[in-house]
């Protein structure tokens, strides 16, 4: 097969179903759908003429001739991904790309942000809202979620994996709820108010609301006792932007202390 008719985005599909084992998770994470998914993997199995996953009752597996390209596929992928990077250093090795949360922003990152540029003040930063941006379609070096770890991204935790409870009344709920007894299903037990982040939970039950359960890190000084919780707020990145100069020097100066 000649270089220039290399299936690539068929590979990065079969690289994503291979990961999950799944053709649901593999098109959340490509935000394609499960038929779009089956669509890549059927040509890509015609075109290497091999069959990749088999269906048992235990679900998707990896057929013996899948797994014996997966190492090298994945390993191409990094040095795409570096040569890439290699070519953006020139103009970006001082420019942060960075999505978080609007609330854990004002919070907490502002604030360090600030502290590393005034100590490196060629820094510039681009920041955007939203915890699950994308990182290739937004070209981003880092990102900050509320989550119980990086999944499949190196990261490291910022703070403490800790809940407080603030305002009071009737609950307030929102989607990353840390205690899940929260997160209703049903019209009949779903909280009252029903907010769309944590800072608006928060805004909420300041306002006079109701209560909420929100990470303790967004609110500090308050005085409520911190309880523990699966999730925390992480810095992740893919393999080849975490292990950059650049991001390696930002993630020490977040996370030192």
């Amino acid at each position: 097969m000649k270089r220039t008719h290399l299936p690539l985005n068929a590979l990065r599909v079969f690289d994503a179903a291979a990961r999950h084992l799944s053709f649901t998770r593999a098109a959340d994470e490509l935000a394609v759908t499960p038929a779009a998914v089956g669509q890549q993997i059927r040509a890509l199995e015609d075109l290497m003429g091999v069959v990749l996953f088999r269906r048992t009752s235990k679900g998707l597996e990896l057929t013996d001739e899948a797994g014996a390209g997966l190492a090298a596929l994945r390993n191409g992928f990094l040095h795409f991904e570096d040569a890439v990077q290699a070519m953006q250093a020139g103009q970006s090795s001082h420019v942060y790309t960075i999505a978080a949360p609007r609330e854990f922003f004002a919070a907490w990152l502002a604030p360090r942000l600030a502290a590393f540029r005034a100590a490196n003040p060629q820094v510039r930063y681009i920041l955007v809202d939203g915890e699950m941006t994308d990182f290739t379609e937004a070209n981003l070096d880092l990102a900050v979620r509320w989550t119980d770890g990086p999944g499949e991204l190196e990261g490291m935790m910022l703070g403490s994996a800790e809940w407080v409870e603030v305002g009071s009344g009737d609950w307030i709920g929102w989607p990353g709820d840390p205690t899940p007894d929260f997160e209703a299903e049903t019209e009949e037990t779903k909280p009252p108010i029903m907010v769309g982040d944590a800072g608006q939970a928060i805004a909420a039950a300041l306002a006079g609301l109701g209560r909420a359960h929100v990470p303790a890190l967004l609110a500090a000084g308050t005085g409520a006792p911190a309880v523990p919780c699966q999730r925390g707020y992480w810095l992740v990145a893919p393999l080849p932007q975490w292990r950059q100069k650049k991001v390696r020097d930002l993630v020490a100066a977040l996370t030192q202390g």
